[in-house]
Parts: structure tokens; sequence; C-alpha cells
């Protein structure tokens, strides 16, 4: 796949839109500023972000499990929802890794698309909001076992680069695909009389 269907980086820190042809009328392969506000929105990212964020979402987990804060898991709730919502490049954590980290390593080999991980980011939210309810209504084992889940879900994307939230992204896209065909109906069986 050449760097032009996967994306470039643009010296602003986004990336460019792959080079797709004229979809829906427009032209995406001359973006215009409504284009180049979906790519800095997040559409293609830097998947070393992405391990970087879910280090850091691991480490205020493992917190939460020592202290049983509530506070700190609905802290990290938000950062699940801003990911989730904003995209993944306005979290906390992607904007300190565009702003810090990302200048000191260079431009990404590869691109990946940003939609598995604000899912992933999505089913974060759904667990620490259970966590946090768990804790603030006295279900502490609900608590614990929501941070613990999320947790796990973290530390697997940081250590080895497995996001469970992206794989479920795919596995439902797999039995439900966006544009499935319209059942046709069968022409009339009706002989004339």
């Amino acid at each position: 796949m050449t760097a032009q269907a996967k994306g470039q980086i643009l010296p602003n820190g986004g990336v460019s839109a792959p080079d797709t042809g004229r979809v829906d009328g427009v032209d995406k392969t001359h973006p215009g500023p409504e284009q180049l506000e979906e790519v800095a929105a997040g559409m293609m990212i830097d998947p070393r972000g992405q391990r970087f964020s879910a280090t850091l979402s691991a480490v205020v987990l493992a917190a939460v499990l020592v202290t049983g804060s509530a506070w700190l898991l609905a802290a990290q709730a938000v950062v699940f929802g801003v990911g989730a919502v904003l995209g993944l490049s306005y979290s906390p954590y992607g904007l300190i890794y565009r702003r810090l980290v990302r200048p000191r390593l260079g431009p990404p080999r590869d691109m990946e698309d940003a939609a598995a991980p604000r899912f992933a980011q999505g089913v974060g939210l759904v667990f620490a909001i259970v966590g946090v309810i768990g804790y603030a209504t006295g279900l502490t084992p609900l608590g614990i076992t929501a941070a613990a889940l999320a947790f796990v879900a973290a530390f697997l994307n940081a250590a080895f680069g497995v996001c469970l939230g992206c794989e479920m992204y795919v596995l439902i896209h797999r039995i439900w695909p966006r544009h499935q065909r319209a059942a046709t109906p069968e022409p009339d069986k009706e002989v004339a009389a």
C-alpha cells in the first residue's frame, strides 16, 4: 500500500486523508477545509499514541484498584469519554502524547483508522462508569470487578499491543456489516389464468 493510500503526516501534526478520489460528489484528492477538519478530528491516528494512552490508563486503573477511589476512576471515565466522543487526538492522554512524546519519536511508519480505538474508548467508558457506580453506592465488588476488567484491557494494549475493544469493533462489523444488501423480493410466482 502506498503512503498516499495510508495517509500522510502533515506539518501541523494532523494526517492527510487517504487518496480516495471523488466520494459523494466531493473531491477527496484535494481536501478542502471541511475534509481537513475531519482528518484533524482523528480519522487516522499514530498507533504508538494509542499504546501510550493505554499505558497511562493502566497506571491510573492500577491506582484505582489499590486505593478504591471512585473519584480517580471518575477522572479516568472522563478521559475515556473525551477519547470516545471527541477523538483520541483530543483526549488528555492524546494531547500529552502529541505535544510531548511524538515530537521526540519522529513520524510513525504507519497510521491506523481511529474508529476501532474510539470504540474501545467507549467500552472503557462503560466499564469505568459501572465501576464508579459500584464504588459510589457501596457495591465495592462491582467497582473492583469493573476497574479490574478495564485494567486488564488497558494492560494488554499497553504491554502487547492487543486492543480488546478494537477486536470487539472488528467482530461486530463482521457480524453486522454496515451496508447489508437489501433483500430482493421474489418475482410473482402466480400463473395467469
